[in-house]
């Protein structure tokens, strides 16, 4: 009877998941297309630490907007690689439109991107920031769309869900969990209409901003030794009374975040326990919920097959347990632009979850810190 009670809730937990999963679709509206009633001007701006192998598609892609009232300023951050030298020659063949400062070193009780975003802030003049991450591209119609955006919701931030793109195996197995994360438990149109700061959504790696409600929060500083920073600003400008709204931009931005899979390892450990508040017991509630959501159903239908079982509680209910999360992971793929072949591999994904929400942990209470960038991240 208790195996009986215990498949029925896991069931009933993944339809409820499928629920706010498709009604996310339609809260997560397409930025959009239709033309722009102001411009105001515009500061993009660029944190960049070892970025070698982004910077130059990144601004390439900023430097074909069809937004044209725009500032462009890139910092580097520290860079160890040939970031700075890149800038230099990106800057000499684009003369004014682009802006490049070397950062000031690190200061105590800071992390490095919120330091490099709160110094470009300092040196911006748009009435709108936006802050976008040195491994994104850009089409040519984003910031135009986004500021539509803007007008259209009165919004003082404004974020977008970008189209990760995914090239090695580990990549396309980890990565498209930010989505399934993001759109199967955060019921997003409490983002907006709530002024619970618990209902809080946003990616760093494309947040625009109005000037005076950023500067008014604190900018940066206000959050100036949170990991997952981007999420706390989000917290910031809702407890101060602000507006944030989200959009879907995977035809608008795109994003690699980590190329192999050891950078896979290492960015995800740093920002999971981080992002839950270094919460140990929301921690436990994550790993214990997607190993009996995600992994345990896998286990029953595999002894039964194993041991010819037929009784439902063993064999029925995990089918249906699975089919349920199968058709949530394809309705993500498709709508977030991810490989659907990678999809019979969601058992794997949410077991390298779990050892990654593991790991995170370890580094925090080890004293061990988080590696990220040549920095080294600890926590008391």
């Amino acid at each position: 009877m208790l195996l009986l009670l215990y498949q029925i809730a896991v069931l009933v937990s993944l339809i409820v998941f499928l629920g706010i999963l498709l009604r996310n679709l339609r809260d997560l509206p397409a930025l959009p297309l239709k033309p722009l009633l102001a411009r105001p001007f515009v500061s993009i701006l660029v944190p960049a630490r070892n970025e070698e192998l982004n910077i130059e598609r990144c601004l390439l892609s900023l430097f074909l907007q069809t937004y044209d009232n725009v500032e462009i300023l890139v910092l580097d951050d520290g860079s160890t690689d040939r970031t700075w030298p890149i800038l230099q020659s990106l800057q000499a063949k684009n003369g004014s439109r682009l802006k490049i400062y070397q950062g000031e070193p690190l200061p105590e009780g800071w992390h490095g991107k919120a330091w490099a975003c709160h110094q470009l802030a300092a040196k911006a003049q748009g009435q709108l920031l936006l802050f976008t991450d040195a491994d994104t591209t850009h089409k040519p119609e984003a910031l135009s769309r986004a500021v539509a955006a803007m007008e259209d919701s009165g919004a003082d931030m404004l974020s977008l869900t970008p189209c990760q793109e995914t090239q090695t195996f580990w990549e396309r197995l980890v990565v498209p969990l930010v989505y399934v994360i993001l759109l199967c438990y955060l019921p997003l149109r409490l983002l907006s209409r709530s002024k619970n700061p618990a209902f809080c959504f946003a990616y760093g790696q494309f947040i625009l901003f109005r000037s005076k409600f950023y500067k008014g929060i604190g900018g940066h500083s206000a959050v100036k030794n949170a990991l997952v920073e981007d999420v706390w600003l989000c917290k910031a400008v809702k407890k101060s009374g602000g507006k944030v709204v989200a959009y879907n931009g995977v035809d608008a931005v795109s994003c690699r975040m980590y190329r192999n899979f050891r950078e896979v390892i290492e960015g995800f450990s740093k920002n999971l326990f981080a992002g839950l508040g270094y919460s140990a017991p929301l921690l436990f509630i994550l790993i214990v919920l997607t190993g009996l959501f995600h992994v345990v159903p896998w286990g029953f239908l595999a002894l039964a097959l194993a041991k010819g079982y037929t009784a439902p509680v063993l064999l029925l209910f995990p089918l249906m347990q699975i089919t349920v999360a199968l058709v949530c992971r394809v309705i993500i793929a498709v709508k977030c632009r991810q490989p659907l072949s990678m999809v019979w591999f969601h058992p794997l994904s949410q077991l390298v979850l779990i050892a990654i929400a593991l790991n995170s942990f370890y580094q925090v209470k080890s004293g061990r810190g988080s590696e990220w960038k040549g920095r080294n991240y600890k926590f008391s």
